[in-house]
């Protein structure tokens, strides 16, 4: 298959701005309040029409049907409709946009926060030859900006064409991750049950089940109507503990075949909390066992059956709901144990550029998107702005930091809920593109704004969908406390006084990302199960070709600098550059002479180019590189296997042809294995006689070796060491050494190997 063009790589560079910010850059305009002064001042009128009094009656029963109509020029909004009522309440708020408004009807004041929010005032109704009639209208209409507290609930001018079910979906929303805790159910044992009488031992286990997240214990190994198991479960719960504990001791009886001896429920709201590794007390319950009877299902209490269990709620842990690389929070779940804060993270969604369409609407392209912002446990929807390419957000918003080396994820998504109801069934917000930040990149107290590429990976390669621009502040409270977290282990110490199995924590994370989407889904408006995976990546872990060679890179960059300081070894060893060869001996020489200089010389040197590199640091924040993710030069087939689902949907042509290079590339890895082996056991075989020739003359060596070195001063050896590596090429040999031809002759256990 062909590879795809590559776009070029400025298309895909992170561009700085210059927005006015605080409605004038950073010192001019009305003075917002501290909350809003990373985005642009945006005006709009406000319109609260509160109630109405004294309407006029319509039929017989003297009662009418009312509701508001609010126009302004082209845009027109109206409230909630009310069944024979002559006193109705809305409290409801009309925004409309300064820019989109196309007549001025009245003056009206300016309100900025914190002032209180203006009093509204009764005003009479007139016909439309404009005579008074019966009737008042309570309103307030004023003149504000986005910092308003009104603005998240109003209806917006720009959405007038979405229904009212579909209102519910565009509105900006602040959002929190349930609090989760880890589960540890330690199945110790059971005692006296009843077992199936069947020829040979019994097969007993214990299932759990807690809100669909199903583990089970092995199978017990003594084989008796008292099965001892002492096995550790780890589950997922989250507060406010809905979910019930249901543990089941079963016997296999058949293949694919289990029969419940006996059932517990238990609830969490009893089970003990623990904040450290102290061991909590274990306890005795009951086993129940349902039993058909006449087509009906009963209940029947077996007090002679019994499991022994210790609960815990685990609270020492933090709970991982996203990947370990872009992780927004460490804390424990416990706030006993949470360190105080060291900083605020301020982050404002201004604008985003050229957004290409996302869907079709009436024969033309269309985007409606809206902005997620997810760092620690809270997480931040922006409004939708309707059928704009270039959409304008300026919110702002705000996170308490409590560790540095963390990552805030902001994505851009395409909202296809406006029609809400049912046509909003089974249909999925596109994503657009998504931003990673990570704070300890940031210098304190500086305002970085910034135009992001947004970049996706199609099976068609990489795709670019458009530009956001940012502004984000990281303020510190106290460098002191700052720079103290860098001492401090990255998880809770749980982690590792109690260390969970990568298996553990790969099953935990996993049920952790499908509590909290479920939780996030059932909000309104509802952040729907497809953003949330998207922000917190889940799937990363699946295998991509792209990714392995984007790591395989990544590790030969890492060695890049020792490979080039062995080359720049090998020349002045070969004297390519006499002088240097000439300098680098001079150095060696007072080394030797003045050993107490060695590690002042190494750190004095390692400052020197810190020092030199600081010129040239990094003046802008991280950002998506395709060139560093083999993104722009993946193939097509490659990209296809890396979004193909698990099990795959392939045909069997092509998962063969994907089976047999997969296999190409794990033999090569499987040689480069087993070399690695191969000179590590040759090390071993020095000393375990498996060549009795070679370990008899390793042994002579050390001897000599160890007489020499005794009588001879450490200075001269190493100085005759050093003389000899370096020595100049017409001393030298192209053979290979003594030491290198006894080293590659030791054996191996590869003479072992099938």
């Amino acid at each position: 298959m062909q590879r795809p063009f590559p776009l070029p790589q400025e298309d895909f560079t992170l561009k700085e701005t210059a927005p006015r910010l605080g409605g004038g850059g950073l010192g001019g305009g009305d003075k917002l309040t501290n909350t809003y002064d990373l985005v642009e001042q945006m005006q709009y009128l406000y319109v609260r029409v509160v109630k109405a009094k004294d309407l006029p009656a319509k039929d017989v029963t003297g009662s009418c049907d009312p509701y508001v109509e609010v126009k302004l020029g082209n845009y027109k909004g109206t409230t909630r409709y009310f069944e024979k009522k002559s006193n109705p309440e809305w409290n409801q708020v009309f925004a409309f946009s300064k820019e989109r408004i196309q007549a001025s009807v009245v003056e009206v004041p300016k309100r900025v926060p914190p002032d209180s929010p203006l009093a509204p005032q009764w005003y009479r109704l007139a016909d439309r030859k404009g005579e008074k009639v019966k009737g008042e209208l309570m309103l307030a209409v004023w003149m504000g900006t986005q910092a308003d507290e009104a603005f998240p609930e109003a209806w917006h001018s720009d959405a007038a064409t979405v229904p009212g079910d579909g209102l519910a979906s565009i509105r900006s929303k602040v959002y929190l991750s349930p609090k989760l805790w880890y589960l540890r159910v330690n199945v110790i044992e059971a005692q006296d049950l009843l077992l199936n009488p069947k020829p040979g031992f019994p097969d007993v286990f214990v299932k759990v089940n807690l809100g669909g997240q199903i583990l089970r214990t092995r199978i017990s190994s003594s084989r008796s109507a008292n099965p001892l198991w002492n096995e550790d479960l780890m589950l997922v719960a989250a507060e406010p503990f809905e979910e019930h504990l249901i543990l089941s001791v079963e016997e296999r009886t058949g293949p694919n075949k289990d029969e419940v001896l006996g059932k517990v429920v238990i609830s969490l709201q009893n089970v003990e909390r623990r904040l450290d590794c102290r061991v909590v007390s274990s306890r005795w319950y009951h086993l129940e066992k349902h039993v058909v009877a006449d087509g009906e299902q009963k209940k029947e209490v077996k007090f002679a059956s019994r499991i022994h269990l210790r609960l815990s709620l685990d609270g020492g842990y933090h709970v991982l709901d996203e990947s370990t690389h872009y992780s927004s929070d460490l804390r424990p779940t416990a706030k006993q144990l949470w360190k105080p804060s060291i900083g605020i993270l301020e982050l404002g969604i201004l604008t985003a550029q050229a957004l290409l369409p996302m869907k079709t609407k009436d024969g033309r392209g269309t985007t409606d998107a809206y902005c997620v912002a997810k760092y620690g446990h809270k997480w931040v929807r922006t409004r939708t702005i309707i059928d704009s390419s270039n959409p304008k957000w300026n919110e702002q918003y705000t996170w308490e930091i409590f560790d540095p080396c963390t990552v805030i994820t902001i994505g851009v998504f395409d909202n296809c809920h406006l029609q809400g109801g049912e046509k909003a069934n089974g249909v999925t917000d596109n994503r657009i593109g998504k931003v990673r930040i990570r704070l300890s990149t940031l210098e304190t107290d500086k305002v970085y704004t910034h135009s992001y590429p947004l970049l996706v990976l199609h099976t068609s390669g990489v795709k670019k969908m458009g530009e956001v621009q940012l502004a984000v502040r990281f303020s510190s409270s106290s460098l002191l406390n700052m720079l103290h977290t860098y001492s401090r282990p990255l998880l809770p110490k749980m982690h590792y006084l109690h260390p969970l199995t990568p298996s553990q924590l790969d099953y935990l994370r996993h049920q952790s990302t499908q509590i909290v989407s479920m939780r996030l889904s059932r909000a309104e408006p509802p952040l729907r199960k497809e953003v949330v995976e998207y922000m917190l990546d889940v799937g990363y872990h699946m295998w991509s070709m792209r990714r392995s060679k984007a790591n395989f890179f990544r590790i030969m960059g890492v060695f890049s600098g020792l490979i080039a300081t062995g080359k720049w070894f090998s020349q002045i060893c070969l004297w390519k550059n006499p002088i240097t060869t000439v300098l680098i001996h001079v150095l060696f020489v007072i080394l030797v002479l003045y050993p107490e200089l060695i590690l002042p010389t190494m750190f004095l040197y390692l400052f020197l180019i810190g020092v030199w590199y600081y010129r040239w640091r990094p003046r802008k924040p991280p950002h998506m590189d395709t060139r560093l993710s083999h993104a722009d030069t993946a193939n097509p087939d490659e990209l296809d296997e890396e979004f193909d689902r698990f099990p795959s949907t392939r045909p069997p042509e092509i998962i063969r042809v994907r089976y047999d290079r997969l296999r190409s590339v794990a033999g090569k890895v499987q040689t480069v294995v087993g070399d690695l082996a191969t000179q590590g056991e040759r090390f071993q075989s020095l000393l375990s006689w498996r060549d009795p020739r070679a370990t008899a003359l390793f042994l002579i060596f050390c001897l000599a070796s160890a007489i020499v070195l005794y009588v001879t001063p450490f200075q001269v050896v190493a100085l005759l060491t050093g003389f000899y590596v370096l020595r100049h090429p017409r001393f030298r040999h192209k053979l290979p050494s003594v030491p290198l031809n006894f080293f590659r002759r030791l054996p191996a256990r590869t003479d072992s190997m099938l």
